[in-house]
């Protein structure tokens, strides 16, 4: 990764939660690389080794370790990382969980954990970041993690589906809210996409073979996606490339949908 002296994020302040491997890491790295200077919240700690690499190619950057699903350490999150930037132009909602089982074995504590780290995360993160995001001279940016999946699932994922679709329409209402005061607010729904946090529903399909299969005969480009491919949807909505787009809900899922 090279930081780029004039990228589409130049100068922006950016909040990304979940960054420690994965479409996160990759999110931090594509932002790093145009521009941001980047506070991240995760609870895994490993979130640090991105803000390390980060820190190694001349990003700002620091690791706040936050548990989404928490109003105190949410709140926290922000005041942190607005006293570290200065202020904060864009919001990532990037953690998520999932977990897989067919309905009448899902463990109501499975059901509340999507709900609290998928839905409630976004939901915490825009309650304590618009206040800081008001203060932002210029383009004002939420980008939410949805799914393909909130839109249609495999089965065995009732839970994390409907998790995501909160997202989705929580995105869609919170844009509207916010659209006088110049906050936009889009999410991005990603398909199959290669890496480890799919491996529970990969595993309830029956493992790999299984999913190829699947992936063969409903993904039109018959491949999974890679988090690189994602983080570019991101940066599209983050940055002053989107400047009149608000609401949406960008699919990145190989035209499976």
């Amino acid at each position: 990764m090279t930081k780029t002296t004039a990228g589409l994020l130049t100068g922006r302040r950016v909040v990304l939660t979940g960054a420690a491997a994965n479409i996160g890491a990759a999110i931090a790295d594509r932002f790093g690389e145009e521009g941001a200077s980047i506070v991240i919240g995760d609870i895994d700690t490993g979130a640090q080794g991105t803000v390390d690499r980060l820190r190694d190619q001349g990003v700002q950057a620091l690791f706040v370790r936050t548990d989404v699903s928490d109003a105190a350490s949410m709140e926290n999150l922000f005041h942190e990382a607005a006293s570290f930037l200065g202020g904060i132009d864009v919001i990532v909602n990037n953690a998520g969980v999932q977990r897989s089982a067919p309905i009448t074995e899902l463990a109501e504590s499975d059901w509340d954990l999507h709900m609290a780290v998928n839905a409630k995360s976004c939901f915490l993160a825009a309650k304590y970041g618009i206040p800081f995001l008001r203060n932002s001279p210029g383009d004002k940016s939420i980008v939410n993690m949805a799914s393909a999946g909130g839109i249609k699932a495999p089965p065995g994922l009732t839970g994390y589906s409907a998790s995501k679709g909160a997202i989705i329409a929580f995105t869609k209402t919170l844009a509207g809210e916010l659209g006088h005061e110049g906050v936009r607010v889009n999410c991005v729904a990603p398909g199959w996409i290669d890496t480890s946090f799919n491996d529970p529903v990969v595993a309830h399909m029956g493992g790999r073979d299984a999913q190829a299969k699947s992936i063969e005969a409903s993904v039109p480009l018959r491949r999974q996606g890679t988090p690189d491919e994602v983080a570019e949807a991101f940066l599209f909505l983050a940055s002053n490339a989107s400047t009149f787009v608000t609401g949406q809900t960008l699919i990145v899922d190989g035209g499976s949908s």
